[in-house]
């Protein structure tokens, strides 16, 4: 688990990251921030960490640009969580390309933002991928966030940040599953596909569940050291000792 005792934690990001938080579900949303948040406190309640959302719906990264002051920067993060790029790429796709941002925009724009928070707060970065709940890769919506995704993976090694590889969590479940599994549009989650992605970030925190062992054989009653087992029916026994019956709880 990286978090250490009483840091903050802010995540900023688009609607994924909104998930009404600033509406009936307040403060922190009823996404994967909310589910992030709650196993992180149940598994380590030692560490009493601050949790910030600052996502809001329909951001790109050049809304991000407009508030960072504001709600990055002035938030004091020790660790700040980007998720950013859904948007950027969406609108191409959906009527509004003016309101779409070129992959080198997009590169430039937020290298910029995050250099600034670091230089500015010396936190630690979380960046998560764009993705589309898509599994064909050659689909045109979904070949464009690879591209943007690829951006992302360069700057979280560029920022020595902890990269949140969301798209491959959601490839991982499309192997056996479809879509509308996950989400009606390809973009916004339901509960399901928001523990998808809360999963891949606890993941990269070092907060997965821990393995539960493997149940013991049902009706094995463990043996003292040196006991063989017994084949079923009753075992030879030695002159003058009469047997034993197999259904014998002494067995």
């Amino acid at each position: 688990m990286i978090l250490r005792t009483g840091e903050r934690v802010v995540f900023i990001g688009d609607s994924i990251t909104d998930c009404g938080r600033r509406q009936g579900a307040a403060p922190y949303g009823d996404g994967y921030v909310s589910l992030v948040r709650a196993f992180v406190t149940a598994r380590h309640p030692d560490l009493d960490l601050t949790w910030v959302n600052r996502g809001v719906s329909g951001d790109t990264v050049r809304d991000l640009a407009a508030r960072w002051e504001q709600d990055a920067v002035g938030e004091r993060p020790d660790w700040l969580s980007v998720m950013i790029g859904i948007n950027d790429i969406w609108r191409r796709y959906t009527g509004r390309p003016a309101e779409s941002v070129p992959i080198d925009e997009y590169e430039r724009t937020l290298r910029g933002l995050l250099r600034r928070v670091v230089e500015a707060t010396g936190c630690r970065l979380i960046l998560a991928d764009p993705y589309l709940i898509e599994p064909d890769r050659a689909e045109p919506q979904r070949a464009d966030t690879d591209r943007y995704a690829a951006v992302v993976a360069a700057l979280a090694a560029e920022f020595d940040a902890v990269h949140v590889a969301t798209q491959a969590a959601f490839d991982r479940a499309l192997t056996v599953t479809a879509p509308g599994h996950w989400a009606a549009d390809r973009v916004h989650p339901n509960l399901a596909g928001h523990a998808v992605l809360a999963d891949a970030f606890l993941a990269a925190l070092g907060a997965a569940a821990p393995a539960v062992p493997a149940p013991r054989n049902a009706g094995t009653a463990p043996t003292s050291a040196g006991t063989a087992p017994t084949s079923a029916g009753t075992a030879p026994t030695s002159a003058g000792t009469a047997p034993v019956p197999a259904d014998d709880p002494t067995r």
